[in-house]
């Protein structure tokens, strides 16, 4: 008797990457790596590459996510698209991220794969991380929860739940950059992955 496994993808940008190609395992040092060791009969993939934005993985999900035939595809993006406007002056407007994002996820269904979206998030550290990047930010995460719905994918609340969190701890303990998460960062966010798989 053969046990059916699931292959799930891990797909986004430097908080799912977590030092993933220096790592034999390929799992990097992050939330993705907690996963792995809780998720029975199942092949689980890292596909995170750091700085990217939605663009990005659209431009690579042929050959880093479908090429695998996943069951099921996990994405958090977008604090890139938010982060590059402040820093490079290279803004992406929330029109263009939810159209690349919507495409992502036609073509994942299309392959027959089912998809859970991560709200992007920032836990602002600096003043401008909580007014300017917050005011970036969170359209996009309205859009991730609209396409949500669209696509019959739950949606984890990391922003929603990781600044409760970070109002009781200081955010310095989640993520000391406002973004990269800390390793008790990391444990919330496999923590809060799970709840909301499971509960699916």
């Amino acid at each position: 008797m053969t046990t059916s496994s699931t292959t799930l993808v891990f797909f986004g940008d430097s908080i799912t990457d977590a030092g993933r190609r220096q790592d034999p395992d390929g799992l990097g040092n992050g939330y993705v790596r907690l996963l792995a060791g809780r998720l029975a009969d199942t092949t689980v993939i890292n596909a995170g590459i750091g700085g990217n934005r939605a663009v990005d993985l659209q431009a690579r999900l042929d050959s880093d996510v479908l090429a695998y035939r996943p069951d099921l595809v996990s994405i958090m993006v977008g604090i890139n698209d938010t982060w590059r406007r402040f820093d490079s002056d290279d803004p992406t407007s929330t029109e263009a991220y939810e159209a690349t994002y919507r495409d992502l996820l036609k073509r994942i269904t299309a392959a027959g794969a089912r998809s859970i979206l991560l709200e992007p998030f920032v836990v602002p550290v600096t003043e401008e991380q909580a007014t300017l990047w917050r005011d970036d930010l969170q359209p996009r995460i309205d859009a991730v929860h609209q396409l949500g719905a669209e696509f019959d994918a739950p949606v984890i609340p990391l922003d929603v739940e990781l600044n409760k969190i970070a109002d009781e701890v200081g955010a310095a303990a989640l993520a000391e950059d406002g973004v990269h998460p800390t390793e008790r960062g990391h444990a919330e966010i496999a923590r809060l992955w799970l709840e909301v798989q499971q509960a699916g």
